[in-house]
């Protein structure tokens, strides 16, 4: 069934979107503003809106049974309608295109290969799709295959070389203003993926590596995407690799978007409070923006300042440290004994490991396959470029080759870090501890011993103190006998009075 030019209010009964046109025949309207369509199960609706506080006029597809309008989808981002005479056509040549009242074309799906009559469908996955009217009905275009700022499930982010398909979100460049933004997202196959976004051609975040279940740098991803996300590789076409995600629960709402900041958030809709409930990926604080802490610098938000150098390490410019400035990061204390030129042919101590817990591990890791831990440190040992490694559950042997960046130091969650370091900064370590432990015993010595004596100054004291509980206790030391009165005669004498000794304790207590 066709859409009637005046459906704004009027919801048609067969809501898939299915045109057929003859690439001979003139061009087929899907909608005019304000027509919208509506998916088949309800899902999600297509449409012309207006953005924010905008008058620009744009086609979209956002959810139906939300009542806050919420745009997940827009086609001619670059190029708006400027007033409500746009129309969405099936054009003579099969694409999909929006022009404005002056017939002029804004924006189209640009298929160069189509060879047979298309039909275009609204699914209620929220993807829009193309597809020629054959046996095959292939699928020529889609809008999955083109992503805005949002991420729905059964969506992918990822790269195919073999098609030169590079599927990336790209952020608004304001909440009333779709084009495209500074901040784009993208996954990141060099050796272990990851996801990364960028803030024009520069790292803003990043999620640190995939293990098969999460990214292993991102906070609170332990307890919430544990059955969300998945990695697909496609083996027939070598090099192409997509992130996707889809929840048991379909019941709910729920999306991951790029917002005009640059920050990647979860959004679940609560039906019951009619809003959306948000989870910050990130960046979420100051430590999550990409290489806060310079080279070979640790984040970590819960100190103040919030960088400091790796062990064996110190600022390269105190003077910038002390200001707030870390860009400069820092510089190996003492040089390792691998590159070190011995000229006096003395044979010194090999240089170690030094293990950090709950980290964030640092970008341009080197993936090896097939090795154990044990295995993993020798490789590294006996490279003298490798300067620190990992190994955690379901990646293996990480090694690192260049300077250390963008490292954090999380409260929980992350993965052991051995930095690699002179066999001095493992002394000091060491005698450290050292230190630490002689100054507690002496303490605790010292306070037992003072103990002693005061016991025993106590005790002395007590000795020579004569009490009276009723009776006369009397110091034996001044005292050589006492005349006890006959006890028959103390009921004739009243004035006599009754004294009984008592020896007090004596102790030797030697210290």
């Amino acid at each position: 069934m066709g859409i009637g030019r005046n459906s704004v209010t009027f919801v048609p009964l067969v809501i898939i979107l299915y045109f057929i046109t003859l690439h001979s025949c003139t061009a087929i309207e899907i909608i005019r503003d304000p027509e919208t369509v509506i998916s088949s199960g309800g899902a999600f609706k297509l449409g012309f809106f207006s953005p924010g506080n905008s008058s620009n006029r744009y086609v979209g597809i956002w959810y139906n049974k939300i009542p806050q309008q919420t745009v997940v989808w827009v086609a001619n981002r670059a190029n708006p309608v400027s007033d409500s005479s746009g129309v969405l056509m099936i054009d003579n040549d099969g694409n999909l295109a929006i022009v404005d009242g002056k017939r002029r074309n804004l924006w189209t799906s640009n298929v160069t290969d189509i060879a047979y009559n298309t039909t275009v469908e609204l699914l209620d996955s929220g993807n829009l799709v193309l597809q020629e009217v054959n046996s095959s009905g292939r699928i020529v275009w889609e809008s999955f295959k083109y992503p805005s700022h949002t991420l729905l499930p059964t969506m992918k982010i990822g790269v195919n070389p073999k098609l030169g398909e590079k599927l990336k979100l790209t952020s608004w460049k304001s909440n009333s203003d779709p084009s495209i933004g500074d901040f784009s997202l993208e996954l990141d196959s060099v050796s272990i993926p990851q996801v990364i976004t960028w803030n024009g051609s520069k790292r803003h975040w990043r999620t640190g590596p995939w293990n098969n279940q999460i990214f292993i740098g991102v906070r609170n991803m332990y307890s919430v995407y544990l059955d969300g996300f998945s990695l697909i590789r496609d083996v027939e076409q070598k090099g192409s690799i997509y992130i996707t995600y889809n929840y048991v629960n379909t019941s709910s709402s729920e999306r991951f978007f790029l917002d005009p900041e640059g920050t990647l958030i979860d959004e679940l809709w609560n039906e019951v409070e009619k809003e959306w409930v948000q989870r910050w990926l990130g960046p979420r604080k100051e430590c999550d923006i990409y290489g806060t802490c310079g080279p070979f610098g640790v984040c970590n938000i819960l100190n103040s300042p919030i960088c400091s150098c790796l062990k064996g390490f110190e600022p390269k410019s105190i003077k910038e440290w002390s200001m707030g400035n870390w860009s400069s990061g820092c510089a190996r204390r003492t040089e390792l004994q691998c590159g070190r030129n011995n000229t006096n042919n003395e044979k010194e101590k090999e240089d170690g490991f030094l293990k950090l817990q709950t980290m964030k591990v640092p970008d341009f890791a080197n993936w090896v396959s097939g090795f154990n831990f044990k295995d993993c440190q020798e490789e590294c040992t006996k490279n003298c470029s490798c300067i620190a490694l990992s190994f955690p559950s379901g990646i293996g042997c990480m090694l690192w080759s260049e300077d250390l960046l963008d490292i954090q130091k999380f409260s929980n969650a992350g993965v052991d870090l051995y930095i690699r370091v002179a066999h001095t900064e493992i002394d000091k370590k060491k005698d450290a501890r050292l230190i630490i432990i002689i100054t507690v015993l002496l303490g605790v010595f010292s306070i037992s011993y003072l103990g002693c004596l005061l016991w025993r100054w106590m005790t002395q004291k007590r000795e020579k103190k004569i009490k009276y509980n009723g009776n006369l206790h009397i110091d034996r030391a001044n005292f050589t006998s006492i005349a006890y009165p006959d006890p028959h005669k103390l009921g004739e004498n009243p004035d006599l009075t009754n004294f009984q000794y008592q020896e007090a304790s004596n102790c030797n207590t030697q210290l």
